[in-house]
């Protein structure tokens, strides 16, 4: 087959969750099925790294897509025109966008429906494209996957889809994320905090991630009892982050929250040394940090909304995202030596159940189906 890829969230310098999915199932695509050609669209010059392999052509389609305008000139104009070009068998594309012009069988892959529960998080030119084109495009693929069964049911109820039409291929964890020695934990609360034990929070910080009551929280639980841990918030400052700049300076214990830039180096070392990953945003189709800390040894808490229940299984202290009191006290519970084995031990056999391997040859029988029908 001649499949082409939605590779245009491949880069270098930022792989966060939805490009993350790309990478690990296409990588996994490519080198499992050295038997059909694989066209990579990109929207810029790549880096040589995301070629896979010698079964792979890549191509560089204008204009670069990364405003609501350029999307549609480049999902409704260049991608037509290069599935015709290379008389393409089946479209697979990862990040939930896909052409409408083009008559070849798509595969989309959908996260989520945040756009849908958290409006006020978006930019309002991004959120009039999602209002108009996403129902559209669920509704034109020929086959979605989703990345949760919680995601799979929110589509179906949000569009009025069949069940049949979704099929579900998780998330896993990324490569590199591995449980720390105790002398390697020690070395990096040095370097992190100085010393101290921390808990922590991974991921980009905007109003969905719900950092600012996070921050809050914490400040409950330091006055509360007085221990001296930190909170770490590791991950690049995305958009309309006022309210945690209001949370700050609210708190009494502000010399305790470090903020650290997200390098990709420093990732596994943060996560690995934490006391715990409190992960308690207000919406996910997933939630990758959740299974990074599994691999790395750490319990979580996390939210009781939308699929955090169900990739963390009882891992996890599970929290109302919205209750500050809630979330100190899974705070005070987690730092309990016999809880906190419970529930590391819990989430290495959740972890169990995300495999790459396995969703990338879900999502390659969905292709060969598409392709060959």
């Amino acid at each position: 087959m001649d499949i082409a890829v939605n590779t245009r969230l491949l880069l270098s310098h930022r792989m966060e969750g939805v490009a993350r999915y790309i990478y690990e199932t296409t990588k996994r695509l490519v080198l499992n099925h050295p038997e059909d050609r694989f066209h990579f669209f990109f929207d810029r010059p790549y880096d040589k790294q995301f070629i896979f392999a010698e079964n792979v052509e890549p191509h560089i389609l204008s204009p670069p897509a990364r405003h609501p305008i350029l999307w549609y000139l480049w999902f409704e104009r260049a991608i037509p025109r290069y599935l015709d070009k290379y008389k393409i068998d089946v479209f697979y594309s990862g990040d939930m966008y896909l052409s409408m012009r083009s008559k070849v069988p798509t595969l989309m892959v959908t996260h989520d429906l945040n756009y849908l529960h958290y409006p006020r998080g978006i930019r309002w030119s991004h959120l009039k494209y999602y209002q108009h084109y996403m129902p559209r495009f669920h509704h034109r693929a020929d086959h979605l996957i989703a990345v949760s069964h919680a995601t799979k049911k929110d589509v179906v109820h949000q569009y009025g889809l069949s069940e049949e039409k979704i099929s579900v291929a998780y998330n896993s964890c990324p490569s590199g994320f591995r449980k720390f020695t105790e002398s390697e934990k020690e070395e990096a609360r040095r370097i992190h905090t100085g010393g101290s034990p921390y808990f922590v929070y991974v991921g980009s910080v905007h109003p969905r991630k719900n950092v600012d009551r996070l921050i809050l929280a914490f400040d409950h639980f330091k006055s509360k009892y007085g221990t001296e841990h930190k909170l770490v918030i590791y991950g690049r400052m995305a958009w309309k982050t006022e309210a945690v700049s209001v949370a700050l300076d609210q708190i009494n214990h502000k010399d305790d929250v470090v903020f650290l830039s997200n390098k990709e180096a420093l990732v596994q070392s943060v996560m690995a040394s934490a006391e715990a990953l409190c992960y308690i945003s207000l919406f996910e189709g997933f939630g990758i940090p959740i299974v990074e800390a599994y691999a790395s040894g750490v319990p979580v808490i996390t939210s009781n909304v939308s699929s955090m229940p169900e990739v963390a299984g009882e891992g996890a202290l599970i929290v109302d995202p919205n209750d500050t009191e809630d979330i100190s006290q899974a705070m005070h519970k987690i730092i309990d030596r016999g809880t906190k084995e419970r529930l590391i031990s819990k989430g290495t056999e959740q972890l169990a159940k995300f495999s790459w391997e396995e969703s990338a040859q879900h999502i390659y029988e969905q292709l060969q189906r598409l392709g060959n029908r």
